[in-house]
């Protein structure tokens, strides 16, 4: 069974298989058209700032293990 999905752009039904090559996208025109309202600030991810929160070093250093360790591009050759 082949999975439909509604392009997010024009909501057009898009077929979600390999040869769908723009998938979730219908077209190369929904996709730079919603990448152009990424761009454009028009689309945000955002998550409220909590102030009250003060980090420790150990906090710190955790927070920058994890980064290093799931972003292997940031780390130096042995």
């Amino acid at each position: 069974m082949t999975l439909k999905v509604a392009c997010p752009q024009c909501k057009e039904t898009v077929l979600w298989q390999e040869s769908s090559e723009f998938r979730p996208f219908c077209s190369k025109r929904c996709q730079l058209i919603d990448l152009g309202e990424w761009a454009d600030e028009g689309h945000k991810i955002s998550e409220n700032i909590q102030v009250d929160t003060a980090l420790s070093e150990e906090m710190l250093d955790a927070m920058e293990d994890e980064f290093l360790l799931n972003n292997k591009f940031f780390v130096e050759p042995e």
